[in-house]
């Protein structure tokens, strides 16, 4: 009896070390899951897929994919709008964000930014046979943007020598269907992301493209200031960036616009 008492007792007590060594290993995984904010309205780069079941895919989303994998992380996108992406980093609610994001100056003040893995030029967006062809053709308008967008500060640098009205919204979509209303002469938008919705407008919709302040374009990915995160996620981007994988990602993406 005395024999099986200890046999039991053995075993019971190298259970619990079992138990324990799972849990310590169940938390070093769950350590390794970073959130990535986003804004899933700007296909390419981030968009839901309703076919896939209200998946968000996109060009950002596979950048991600890519990084997170090379350096051992997993990580889950969490969807809001543009305008809450750097108050999240901030708060800590996100770890990282992938959504065109531009690094301005003042955003710099803000979060850390990796280098710019992309850039593009920004599209005055119209009904069809507007008449609008240029930003002098803005004058006395009621122009779209998107809430906290480079676009928006765009426009307001154009307000100032151009009369025009501005009108912000969290999300492109929203932007798009106040110009088919009539409610908006144009909305200023990434070329990129505007030329998608001009090609499944059916016709309705035409955009020209206008000159970008090049000292601050394209897109970074942003982190919290101080993160980590910035110097291990620039390595791997630089060198994804070198052997050509972000630009097959790019004509995987772009080229289908």
């Amino acid at each position: 009896m005395l024999l099986v008492s200890s046999i039991l007792l053995i075993g019971l007590l190298s259970a619990c070390g079992t138990s324990k060594e799972k849990t310590g290993k169940q938390a070093s995984e769950e350590k390794k899951v970073l959130k990535m904010g986003t804004s899933a309205d700007y296909a390419p780069f981030e968009y839901i897929d309703t076919a896939k079941g209200d998946e968000i895919i996109g060009f950002d989303v596979d950048l991600a994919k890519m990084i997170a994998d090379e350096l051992g992380y997993k990580f889950e996108i969490v969807d809001m709008d543009f305008s809450g992406l750097i108050p999240a980093l901030q708060s800590g609610k996100v770890d990282f964000v992938l959504a065109g994001m531009t690094p301005t100056k003042e955003r710099k003040k803000n979060v850390d930014f990796s280098d710019v893995y992309y850039v593009a030029r920004n599209m005055i967006v119209t009904k069809k046979g507007s008449g609008i062809k240029t930003v002098k053709d803005l004058k006395g308008k009621t122009v779209g943007v998107q809430t906290g967008s480079i676009q928006e500060g765009e426009a307001q640098k154009l307000s100032k020598t151009i009369h025009m009205k501005l009108e912000s919204r969290n999300r492109i979509p929203e932007l798009i269907q106040e110009i088919q209303a009539g409610r908006f002469d144009a909305a200023i938008i990434e070329d990129t992301v505007a030329k998608g919705y001009i090609k499944n407008s059916g016709g309705k919709l035409e955009g020209t493209t206008i000159p970008t302040n090049e000292e601050e374009a394209g897109s970074a990915i942003a982190f919290p200031k101080g993160s980590k995160l910035t110097a291990e996620f620039n390595k791997v981007l630089k060198e994804k960036m070198k052997n050509g994988e972000v630009d097959k990602l790019i004509k995987k993406w772009f080229d289908q616009q």
